[in-house]
């Protein structure tokens, strides 16, 4: 047997090469022999210094990890009792993991929206309660976080919105890694305070809705055209915010757009994919935003290649119109009162629920290519 040189980790045997390393002694613990003997089953000197390289390479890896656990256990006695305890017990991802592993699989192609809202509720989450697995999160902790969104003065929408992200994300994971249904977030009772529920029913009049649309055209800027197009059109802010300029139809004889999904806005349901006439201030809206384009965006200031920003565009837009509309009134106010201006002129439930995007009724109306443009036109026509 002899040792070689170039590559102090080789001996051989009967001419065969084979590879040894002793093991640290800070490691010892964790291996039953001193020693890693393993053949290389070679002859060559060259195959055994690359295979010995190989070898040792993945050895000091994996001894860089385990030296990591080491301090990690060291680290421990800094995580709540609370953290610790439930590490304990379960060998479920933690929460933080979770969270990682969702946005992996879940997050391809979705919009900026979707990683900003698990971001927000992960990290609330695990201020309220550490970062444990998440199967030992208990309904006092799930209540705790309704309460802290409830003290940062989310609404009660915003709060469901939050809850609805975290439920998903753990079960997802839950059923990844063979674990039953977590129903800790599940059913959690928030309430819903009077002011909300008003302004979920809130519609505007007649006069206010033409108020808001003078002004529009007085201003006319990109903002004003955004409010001005979902004015008369009922499309969700979203929807409006991340046009471009190949879904508007201007040179029609009845102009529409046909809104469809895009990398950075996608659609509320399949059936928010529709035609939408473009009638009054809505049509005016759309022609400007159109030959305004320098991108190929409607409204650039929201909206990129990249994302959406219809956040950012809601509190910008509802800040410009509260001192100008009743209270409760804002920029969804437009697609309450698009329902209502269409049952005013007593359009059938069916093209209303078309016209908006909403859920159709019964398995009939998904068959057929639906209602031509002059029909759907000729409603719209009705309420400008």
């Amino acid at each position: 047997m002899w040792k070689t040189k170039a590559a102090p980790f080789l001996f051989t045997k009967r001419g065969i090469f084979y590879f040894s390393r002793r093991i640290p002694a800070d490691l010892a613990g964790h291996y039953r022999c001193d020693r890693i003997t393993i053949s290389l089953r070679t002859k060559s000197l060259r195959a055994a210094q690359a295979r010995a390289a190989a070898l040792g390479g993945k050895l000091d890896q994996d001894w860089l990890s385990l030296r990591w656990q080491s301090k990690e256990d060291q680290f421990s006695r800094f995580l709540s009792d609370r953290v610790v305890a439930a590490k304990l017990v379960s060998s479920a991802p933690t929460l933080s993991e979770a969270a990682k592993v969702y946005v992996e699989e879940k997050g391809k192609g979705r919009p900026q929206t979707f990683h900003q809202a698990v971001d927000r509720v992960v990290s609330r989450m695990i201020a309220v309660a550490g970062d444990k697995p998440i199967d030992t999160f208990t309904r006092e902790e799930a209540n705790a976080l309704r309460n802290a969104f409830r003290a940062k003065g989310l609404t009660t929408a915003s709060i469901k919105r939050a809850f609805n992200v975290i439920r998903a994300m753990v079960n997802f994971v839950a059923r990844e890694v063979g674990l039953d249904e977590i129903r800790t977030f599940s059913s959690i009772y928030f309430g819903e305070d009077e002011a909300e529920a008003k302004a979920k029913r809130s519609s505007f009049g007649d006069s206010e809705l033409k108020t808001i649309q003078v002004l529009c055209r007085e201003l006319d800027d990109q903002p004003r055209w955004l409010i001005g197009l979902i004015s008369d059109s009922g499309m969700r802010l979203a929807e409006a915010a991340g046009l471009v300029t190949e879904d508007v139809v201007l040179d029609d004889k009845h102009p529409h757009i046909k809104l469809r999904p895009h990398p950075w806005r996608s659609l509320k349901t399949q059936g928010s994919a529709r035609i939408i006439p473009l009638v009054g201030v809505s049509l005016w809206a759309a022609q400007r935003a159109v030959s305004a384009s320098t991108n190929g965006f409607l409204f650039p200031k929201y909206c990129n290649d990249q994302e959406c920003k219809a956040n950012s565009a809601s509190a910008a837009l509802n800040k410009w119109m509260s001192p100008r509309v009743s209270k409760g009134g804002v920029v969804h106010s437009f697609r309450h009162s698009l329902r209502d201006r269409l049952r005013a002129v007593e359009c059938p439930r069916d093209i209303v629920d078309r016209l908006g995007g909403w859920t159709v009724d019964g398995i009939g109306e998904t068959y057929g290519k639906g209602y031509p443009i002059q029909v759907l036109h000729k409603w719209m026509e009705m309420i400008v």
